[in-house]
């Protein structure tokens, strides 16, 4: 049985890429000649907030990848990554205030100002 949030309607066993936050991994595919692609999203150590996301659009998962499908894209999720990234959703913004992927992540217990960085 899948626990869903409250707040929202993504399942806590997966993260979930919006149809924006997928035609941008599309189309920075297409501008790099990749036929075959997917996205790597993970978490390391720094950034203000202790740990920091990482994005990276790459040819195939590694043998260790969770492999989840939206809109058309693979994302690929490593095993020791994905307790920190349950639940998430990845989205796009093109707007004023920004440009760039964005992470709203039940998880985090902080955030810092520039949005790449977060704690738990």
């Amino acid at each position: 049985m899948t626990t869903m949030s409250p707040e929202r309607a993504v399942p806590i066993n997966t993260i979930q890429i919006t149809e924006k936050a997928a035609g941008k991994v599309k189309q920075f595919a297409i501008d790099k000649g990749m036929e075959k692609f997917g996205l790597r999203v993970a978490v390391k150590g720094g950034g203000c907030s202790g740990l920091t996301y990482v994005l990276e659009i790459v040819d195939g998962p590694e043998s260790d990848d969770k492999v989840i499908v939206y809109h058309g894209v693979e994302v690929y999720v490593p095993k020791k990554a994905f307790v920190f990234l349950a639940g998430t959703v990845l989205d796009f913004s093109d707007g004023l205030n920004g440009k760039g992927f964005e992470f709203t992540n039940p998880n985090a217990k902080s955030t810092c100002g520039c949005g790449t960085s977060f704690s738990v």
